[in-house]
């Protein structure tokens, strides 16, 4: 068995062979292209052994994993942080880089994240282009209205956007190149309009059909975008073995620093998917009105005060439904508080 470290960069991939006794067989590097991969994979054949893999998590990771599995390698993506915490380096170069990855997979000490499989990756980009569209339309609308408090125009209708707004706009009769930058935008935001409806039709078809959906659609505060969002995110729900490592994987948890008799709470980790925490806390903020959830928001909001409570209530009622998930999933079965005093069992 041999082993190979894979540093991947924009234009090539720098690779480092290692024996079983750590001894370096081979370094080199190869276009990270499909063309590449399959020379680089012809190129290693001569020695005549299996070759396990690893390659740091990151975009472009994916598709070389992909490739090179199909010509009978081993390869397993790891955590980028994960190895920087196992093998911190003072020098630090793509081949060093390769090296290390190398090491530890001879060692096993890969810190390998979980691959979703072809259906789970769709379901993500599904739910993902939905919100990256959305982002774009309101980059938009807020650009429309920065422009209308440039000139001084007030906005006296609730939604710009609509019938009364679209008239209001029609007849600003703005300097050149600002009615311009307003026509285009309200072009462009109807279009987007028109894609994100698209997006939605598609993901309540699909998300009839899904097994998480149905039973995710029952908690407070979340509808068919965010029960979509978050079913794809989370994949698998069986690779979670307590609601705990779920919401540690969502990122909602603050940092720990404990040394002695010292224990700090820091700033939250952040390190799961990111569109899996927007999902929740967006849910947090809807579920906050909830009869199993308001008292508990209520208590945090007035316990942390005026100017932080808001937010960390937030943040926590995030991680309750986080957990929430996990035991609903776990059953399959539909959100059921035991009592409006226990919120967290479901």
């Amino acid at each position: 068995m041999l082993y190979a470290g894979l540093d991947l960069s924009r234009k090539r991939l720098d690779f480092c062979l290692l024996d079983g006794e750590g001894a370096t067989v081979e370094v080199g590097a190869a276009p990270p292209d499909a063309d590449g991969l399959l020379g680089l994979t012809r190129r290693l054949e001569r020695h005549r052994e299996p070759i396990r893999a690893a390659i740091e998590s990151m975009n472009g990771a994916r598709f070389v994993h992909d490739r090179l599995e199909l010509q009978g390698w081993q390869v397993e993506i790891a955590d980028a942080q994960k190895v920087k915490g196992l093998a911190p380096l003072a020098c630090k170069t793509d081949r060093i880089d390769a090296w290390v990855l190398a090491e530890l997979t001879r060692r096993d000490l890969v810190p390998a994240i979980w691959l979703p499989d072809p259906m789970v990756r769709a379901e993500r980009e599904r739910a993902r282009w939905r919100l990256h569209l959305v982002r774009h339309r309101s980059s938009l609308k807020q650009r429309v209205h920065a422009v209308l408090l440039t000139h001084g125009k007030p906005c006296p209708v609730s939604d710009l956007f609509g019938v009364r707004g679209r008239q209001l706009l029609a007849q600003l009769g703005l300097p050149e190149p600002w009615q311009a930058t307003i026509e285009a935008s309200l072009r462009l935001i109807d279009e987007l309009d028109n894609e994100i409806s698209n997006c939605e039709r598609e993901l309540r078809r699909l998300g009839a059909d899904h097994r998480y959906v149905p039973l995710l659609l029952t908690v407070p505060g979340i509808g068919w975008v965010l029960a979509y969002t978050i079913a794809a995110e989370i994949g698998d729900i069986s690779r979670f073995p307590n609601p705990r490592k779920l919401a540690g994987y969502t990122g909602l948890c603050p940092r720990v620093y404990q040394s002695g008799e010292r224990d700090l709470r820091g700033p939250l980790a952040k390190q799961g998917p990111k569109y899996l925490r927007w999902a929740l806390v967006e849910a947090a903020t809807h579920a906050c009105t909830h009869p199993s959830y308001r008292d508990r928001y209520q208590h945090t909001k007035a316990r942390i005060g005026k100017q932080r409570g808001a937010k960390v209530a937030q943040i926590d009622l995030a991680r309750r439904l986080a957990e929430a998930i996990w035991h609903m999933l776990s059953r399959e079965q539909p959100f059921a508080p035991k009592s409006a005093t226990d919120p967290l069992a479901a």
